[in-house]
């Protein structure tokens, strides 16, 4: 049996270059309750996610986005249809194995930054590896350190996340989630504690990692100025995926979700 937590070479000439999609998720429902009081927080959703693409997922308040993220990533379960992870189908997976799998080949960057308060801004970049009982190997210590230089870091490595401002915890995050290559990043909300500026910073650090770097990235988002750093912007409302636009501009994408809104 294939190791869940290696990742797959698999191709599909469905998909752009004819690579297999980073992940899939395929006729997923996601309900909570039974009888008269069951809610879909998802219906019958279908979705691929690209190999170093940067992907925006937007809707109202209740759309199913975050929901979607979650079971995408492995955090909680369809109720029914499955989900991909490269050529393992993540939903058959038991729960020390979903460990694993998230820990080796998926990156978390939060809103909330989730440091380690006690670990200076080295560790928690390099936690991803304790946790793997492993150090980096050269190869990666050295993606390691041009992630410090990029995300100016460079003078931060021994402070803790108290020390540091909301942005700088910010690019510890991003630095930590990338630091082992992972086939996926899933940013939720990753700007939202943010002031512009720093916001900016940020996704632009999220979008050279796609496009430079290959990163796969899936970002859950409701701003519209944050979903015009992605390569593609995808629309959820009530529990469906309605609509889909490629790179587009902060009006553009209000402009949809404006019609959305209307259409409700």
């Amino acid at each position: 049996m294939t190791d869940p937590t290696t990742r797959s070479d698999t191709r599909n000439p469905t998909s752009p270059g004819g690579a297999a999609p980073v992940a899939r998720v395929e006729n997923v429902t996601k309900s909570f309750g039974l009888g008269d009081g069951r809610v879909d927080a998802l219906r019958d959703v279908s979705l691929d996610l690209h190999a170093g693409r940067f992907t925006a997922v937007m809707g109202p308040s209740g759309s199913g986005k975050s929901t979607l993220m979650h079971i995408t990533a492995g955090l909680d379960q369809a109720t029914s249809g499955r989900v991909l992870l490269g050529d393992t189908d993540i939903t058959r997976l038991d729960d020390s194995q979903l460990t694993l799998l998230r820990r080796r080949r998926i990156g978390f960057v939060f809103q909330a930054f989730n440091l380690v308060p006690t670990l200076d801004v080295s560790a928690n970049i390099e936690l991803p590896f304790r946790l793997d009982g492993r150090r980096a190997s050269a190869d990666e210590r050295g993606w390691i350190d041009w992630l410090v230089a990029t995300l100016g870091l460079g003078e931060r490595l021994t402070h803790r996340p108290h020390q540091l401002s909301g942005g700088q915890q910010q690019r510890v995050a991003i630095a930590r989630a990338l630091a082992t290559r992972p086939d996926l990043i899933f940013a939720d909300e990753p700007t939202g504690n943010l002031d512009s500026k720093a916001g900016r910073d940020v996704l632009g650090v999220l979008r050279t990692a796609s496009r430079d770097h290959g990163q796969s990235i899936a970002m859950v988002t409701h701003d519209p100025v944050a979903a015009s750093y992605a390569d593609r912007v995808v629309f959820l409302a009530d529990g469906r995926i309605v609509h889909e636009v490629g790179t587009s501009s902060p009006a553009e994408i209000s402009q949809v979700m404006l019609e959305l809104e209307r259409a409700a």
